[in-house]
């Protein structure tokens, strides 16, 4: 881990000068600006843990700087020790009411300094695991599910997350892949550093570069002020790379590289700048089949999946459904101030018969639906909205079949379909599903004209 970054504030050389070198001999990582308005440009590019703020100040002073500090959300926000040469009570009152951890009177002393920046970044510290906690005991159960792929699931994250080796989660869509991420830098020695997020997928090709390093003033079109990229703000924490699949060849080598380096430079900058982040990583894709294609780099597959974490899809864990859905129905009626909801022994039935094609995801935003849209309290199989589409074969075409090998086709026809579906289109992954040879699905698949995904 980096030492702790403590910005100085103060419009006098000579106290930045002393202070950076008391808190370097320390062990800390100062750095130093003269006034309230570069404190906040500092602190918009660059993450502290603890500021000492001169209250007499030019321009902006000590105390407007402090209340514009309070605003910045808990995570990210530093503590703030108040340093004046002209102290009183008053000031002294105010700046505690605005959230300073403590007061220091100048002439400053090397070992007042040295214990009250330790105190405060401990007291930080302390505050954001009670914050974390709190989070926990609200949602004591995120991981939801008695299954056994859940439980084992859960069992391998308890032995993975206090390491620092990367993850790579595999699963499809809405399947839970996000949450896994979240739950795993939870657990982790990181848990009170950032967890920041890139949906690879989400970002166009010529920004994704930027919002990965961060670039300098005037080198990317449109860009007035320097940008912060995504290593940097997860430094000393988590970097989660969501549908990694997606993203170029070209970003993957820059991506590879700082895997391999633990640094990088960003867009325009003259110099590299330093990271540890702990990197996890998601994907829906076949990756292996994506490497073939020549979609994906081979050695940075290597480098993501040291512990690979797969998420099974809601349907092969039908006996968590209830579970799922009692969870997300009492979170939808706190949420929008509506009774609880009462699922009949037929509801959940109908909602472990169903294929569910967005997975967990799908659920959730059925049941949010249910919460909303049904004033009464007990809610049946009528009340739920499932795709019809879904339905068993024989419900929507029992009138088409003339023999039993014709329904055996459709039926054959619709199972194979369905396993392809699970496992993207990959042939070879459905054959050994299906038990079968590679060789020989391909010819019941022409049999039965169902065409490979190309």
């Amino acid at each position: 881990m980096k030492p702790p970054r403590v910005l100085i504030v103060d419009d006098e050389p000579g106290i930045r000068q002393s202070l950076s070198g008391v808190l370097e001999d320390e062990g800390f990582s100062p750095a130093a600006v003269e006034s309230g308005e570069a404190c906040l440009e500092a602190l918009a590019n660059e993450r502290f843990e603890l500021v000492l703020l001169d209250v007499w100040l030019p321009g902006m002073d000590g105390l407007e700087t402090l209340a514009r500090l309070s605003e910045i959300p808990v995570p990210e926000r530093p503590a703030v020790v108040m340093i004046s040469g002209h102290g009183n009570i008053e000031t002294a009152v105010r700046a505690t009411k605005l959230g300073a951890f403590d007061f220091l009177e100048k002439p400053l002393t090397i070992e007042k300094v040295t214990v009250v920046t330790r105190n405060a970044i401990q007291q930080r510290r302390l505050a954001l695991q009670v914050e974390n906690l709190r989070g926990a005991s609200a949602h004591p159960h995120r991981i939801i599910g008695e299954s056994v792929p859940m439980r084992a699931l859960r069992q391998q994250m308890a032995l993975m997350a206090t390491t620092n080796g990367r993850v790579l989660i595999y699963g499809e869509s809405g399947a839970g892949k996000e949450l896994v991420a979240h739950a795993l830098h939870a657990l982790s020695h990181r848990a009170n550093e950032p967890f920041v997020e890139v949906n690879c997928a989400a970002i166009p090709e010529d920004m994704i570069e930027s919002e990965l390093f961060g670039h300098r003033r005037g080198t990317v079109a449109g860009a007035a002020g320097d940008k912060v990229g995504k290593f940097e703000k997860a430094d000393g924490g988590t970097l989660f790379l969501d549908e990694v699949g997606d993203m170029s060849l070209k970003t993957q080598a820059k991506v590879l590289r700082v895997l391999d380096e633990q640094r990088f430079e960003p867009v325009g900058a003259p110099g590299f700048i330093q990271v540890d982040a702990r990197v996890i990583a998601a994907t829906n894709k076949d990756l292996a089949e994506e490497i073939e294609r020549g979609n994906f780099r081979e050695d940075l597959f290597y480098r993501l999946n040291v512990i690979p974490f797969y998420v099974p899809p809601l349907r092969d864990r039908v006996e968590d459904i209830p579970l799922l859905a009692d969870f997300f129905i009492g979170e939808f009626a706190k949420s929008y101030a509506r009774k609880a909801k009462e699922l009949t022994p037929e509801a959940y039935q109908a909602l472990r018969d169903y294929h569910w094609p967005g997975n967990v995801r799908e659920l959730k935003n059925l049941m949010e639906r249910i919460v909303i849209m049904n004033p009464q309290v007990r809610i049946d199989a009528r009340h739920i909205p499932l795709n019809p589409s879904r339905r068993s074969l024989l419900e929507r075409h029992s009138d088409n079949f003339g023999s039993l090998q014709e329904f055996r086709e459709a039926a054959e026809r619709e199972f194979i379909e369905k396993k392809l579906e699970e496992n993207s289109g990959n042939v070879s992954r459905t054959a050994e599903t299906l038990g079968l040879e590679r060789s020989n699905l391909y010819r019941k698949m022409k049999a039965l004209g169902i065409q490979p995904r190309e």
